[in-house]
């Protein structure tokens, strides 16, 4: 496979794109806005574009012309999506229903490809959004033996 670096400014945009046109893209995530479930840098991300997302799903997300997040789903309100990252500790964007480009479906850790749609998980993403007011100290714990 061809690695290709680019900025996201550049990048972003042209994923947007294919997506849009029902294609499944791979892309290595930058950041550490995901911990301890995407390690930027090091994992990739498979993203496909579907018009139906949920509550849990780790999406692409265009929340201001140009800028793009790839965070988890948190709240729905009609057309209104709020987003959080899972490394974060607190701030959450939002964003309208069709400013979502696509559906992370598989991480790929370690050469390892984990299903996003799996019930593990699913139960692992719950149970991170449950610790929210520790996250701080278990990330802390987790950037330390990464």
């Amino acid at each position: 496979m061809r690695s290709v670096t680019l900025s996201n400014e550049v990048m972003l945009p042209e994923v947007a794109r294919m997506l849009s046109e029902g294609k499944q893209v791979t892309i290595r995530a930058k950041g550490n806005s995901m911990l301890p479930f995407i390690v930027g840098g090091k994992d990739s991300v498979v993203l496909e574009g579907k018009g139906l997302y949920g509550v849990g799903d780790i999406v692409l997300a265009e929340i201001r012309p140009k800028l793009f997040v790839l965070h988890r789903i948190l709240k729905i309100d009609d057309e209104q999506v709020t987003l959080m990252g899972d490394g974060n500790i607190s701030g959450m964007e939002q964003c309208r229903r069709e400013n979502i480009c696509g559906r992370v479906i598989t991480i790929i850790h370690k050469g390892r490809q984990i299903d996003c749609d799996s019930k593990k998980s699913h139960r692992k993403a719950r149970l991170w959004k449950s610790l929210l007011p520790v996250r701080r100290y278990l990330l802390g714990i987790y950037r330390r033996i990464i």
